[in-house]
């Protein structure tokens, strides 16, 4: 474990690979799990601000769900996460021609719609953030359907912590990333 301010990092951001190849997992993790999306506090306060300007780039089983359950629901643990379509994708998520899962929410910020790129959680995506009393623990996370985004990874020798590095800059700063960084060059 790596420790820097009040966070304690796994070891295996540094020492597995990572890079998503979304065109071989077609963006499951926006559709696969039995959870949506956890969501921050204030990330819950822009979606209720800005759900309108956002509404035009989702689809219209994202829409349904989004009007019927919030912007956010209450999971099973009491976190709070994005809707689900029908126990499925996150109502959010957007679908191209060819099938592949994406965020409507990035698609406004990518038009300029919007300041906000995603929810934090999916920007880390594979690494995952638990809070505790005066602790933060950042993980990665392992799952079956991210073998080909392991596989790349490994062939182009990018670790998980330098796949992730904006949305680590994003959420922890860049004075964080940098110390990691070093520690990483330490531990190679």
């Amino acid at each position: 474990m790596i420790s820097i301010d009040n966070t304690i990092i796994s070891d295996n951001l540094i020492s597995e690979d990572f890079v998503c190849n979304i065109s071989k997992c077609k963006g499951q993790c926006c559709v696969s799990g039995e959870a949506g999306a956890p969501l921050e506090k204030n990330e819950i306060k822009f979606l209720k601000k800005n759900f309108l300007k956002i509404r035009p780039f989702l689809n219209q089983k994202g829409i349904k769900a989004i009007e019927k359950q919030g912007v956010y629901v209450k999971g099973n643990n009491g976190d709070y996460e994005t809707p689900l379509v029908n126990g499925k994708e996150c109502a959010y998520t957007v679908f191209s021609k060819d099938g592949i899962a994406s965020c409507g929410i990035e698609k406004a910020f990518k038009k300029g719609v919007i300041n906000f790129q995603k929810p934090i959680s999916c920007h880390l995506y594979p690494v995952r953030i638990n809070v505790y009393d005066d602790i933060i623990a950042v993980n990665y996370h392992s799952w079956s359907i991210c073998s080909e985004a392991c596989r790349l990874g490994k062939s182009l020798k990018i670790p998980v912590y330098k796949f992730v590095k904006k949305a680590l800059i994003r959420k922890f700063g860049i004075n964080w990333f940098n110390s990691l960084e070093r520690i990483s060059k330490k531990t190679l």
